[in-house]
């Protein structure tokens, strides 16, 4: 069965985040943001933390201004996104995402290697031909077999 996609997207400056889940209605959901290490860059210079802490709930119309206007560096990344007015927890491992709410799960870790979770079977598939479209590098389906993340977590 097929959990997600994971890639590589390029190390520098851009608005990733907004570019790969374009296909995903970011303000449908309340997303978990893990407060982890990224930052706006501000004339081409890191600037303030994208995310300075962690956020539970916070409202997707806010996360989508956020990720499309704005230009980013990621170092490390967590988001989670819920159904509106669904209990919003940080999953850490692909057995509590089962049994939670959660709908989509994107990881960046070391600025370059994504990893997106997402229960919505034809959401993978238009996340997985989106970032193909794009040419994202490495893109290949996360499955049951070859799954080897123990936990979803950055760290």
């Amino acid at each position: 069965m097929i959990r997600g996609i994971s890639f590589e997207i390029p190390n520098s400056y851009g608005s990733f985040l907004g570019e790969i889940l374009t296909p995903i209605d970011v303000a449908n959901f309340n997303w978990f943001i893990g407060g982890e290490e990224s930052y706006f860059v501000d004339d081409n210079h890191l600037g303030e933390s994208l995310f300075p802490d962690r956020v539970i709930g916070m409202n997707g119309e806010e996360l989508k201004k956020i990720i499309e206007n704005n230009k980013y560096y990621l170092i490390f990344a967590d988001l989670k996104a819920y159904p509106k007015g669904a209990n919003i927890i940080d999953v850490t491992s692909y057995e509590e995402y089962v049994l939670s709410n959660c709908q989509l799960v994107l990881l960046v870790i070391d600025s370059v290697h994504i990893t997106v979770y997402c229960r919505d079977l034809e959401n993978i598939e238009d996340l997985y031909h989106h970032i193909k479209k794009h040419g994202f590098e490495s893109l290949e389906y996360i499955t049951d077999e070859n799954d080897t993340r123990t936990g979803l977590s950055v760290w």
